[in-house]
């Protein structure tokens, strides 16, 4: 019996146990999640606040509060809770992911314990096992992708994740509008990497990216002012309450991956301007120092998007670029 549409949900797993072991999962027909020395959770009648205390009581240090054990109980009760036979879930590895969709609940395996993938479910990986490269997938999937937590819930963007099965599992040419797209990714990546745009006129881009996407009194710091932001922008969330975000724009074309120090230089940036939410912006890619680094900065109330080259060009595609007011301070 197939799985009404209205009620698939949809999530992104990373399922990195200390390396990446999609590649396992793939072989072995299964999605695999970590915290395996946390035994019991699979138990439906425990309640969330007895889930999270499994967690704490397993992992958290000593004077440790519960907000981390919190995230690692949100992640889990994901997993083992809201998942449901016919979901689908993204599994990103490196710069392609693969989909799969449940088929089965959620399993402990104690011999899987040492090794940390204890806790697993059937599934059935979609595109005949084959991942999927990931500029195929549309900027707010690619931005979901990169999600703090190991398990978050992406339904809002079942949709996207369908039209990219559709688009990846196509035997025959794209149609012109899907080829169209493709190009034009590739093309705008291409020329932010081509040494043509300089340090300014980079923040000068990223200024008219913000501005794109709805950003209010975009402002572009003058280089005496930088304390770490090379850019400023207000956006409106619920048509009530503004935010501000602060941009950190690194034009590396496209080596070398951006540094820790560069998202330290972003987190001084927000400190200095009070900003609400950060943005660092490159041309070229993150170390994994700085995508763990991120994390932990979450845990100390930064929240930051990490946005590369690649989803910066989709970006630019799917957004358009606004020209107007975007004169460099320093040049004034």
């Amino acid at each position: 019996m197939g799985v009404d549409y209205m009620e698939k949900k949809a999530f992104v797993l990373r399922m990195n146990i200390g390396k990446d072991i999609s590649v396992k999962g793939v072989e072995s027909g299964e999605i695999i999640i970590g915290w395996s020395y946390a035994e019991g959770l699979i138990d439906e009648k425990l309640t969330r606040w007895e889930f999270r205390e499994i967690l704490h009581k397993t992992y958290a240090g000593p004077g440790d509060n519960y907000r981390a054990s919190g995230g690692w109980a949100g992640s889990m009760w994901r997993f083992i809770r809201e998942m449901n036979i016919g979901d689908l879930v993204i599994v990103p590895s490196g710069n392609s992911f693969y989909i799969a969709q449940v088929e089965g609940p959620a399993r402990y395996e104690k011999q899987f314990v040492a090794d940390d993938t204890a806790h697993r479910r059937k599934v059935k990986w979609l595109n005949n096992k084959e991942p999927i490269p990931r500029k195929y997938a549309k900027s707010a999937l690619q931005s979901r992708m990169k999600a703090y937590q190991t398990c978050v819930d992406a339904t809002d963007l079942i949709d996207e994740i369908e039209d990219v099965i559709a688009y990846a599992s196509k035997d025959d040419k794209l149609n012109f509008a899907q080829e169209l797209r493709q190009n034009l990714i590739e093309q705008t990546r291409s020329e932010l990497c081509s040494g043509r745009i300089n340090d300014y006129g980079f923040e000068s881009l990223a200024a008219s990216v913000l501005k794109s996407l709805g950003g209010k009194d975009v402002t572009i710091v003058s280089r005496n002012k930088d304390m770490g932001a090379d850019v400023l922008a207000d956006f409106l969330v619920a048509q009530s309450i503004s935010l501000k975000m602060a941009v950190q724009a690194k034009h590396y074309m496209p080596d070398p991956p951006v540094k820790k120090n560069d998202l330290d230089q972003l987190v001084d940036g927000m400190k200095f301007e009070n900003a609400d939410i950060g943005w660092l912006l490159t041309t070229g890619s993150f170390s994994d120092e700085v995508l763990n680094y991120k994390d932990k900065l979450k845990t100390q109330g930064f929240i930051i998007e990490l946005i590369d080259g690649e989803q910066l060009a989709t970006l630019i595609v799917e957004e358009g670029l606004s020209a107007t007011g975007l004169s460099n301070p320093d040049d004034d």
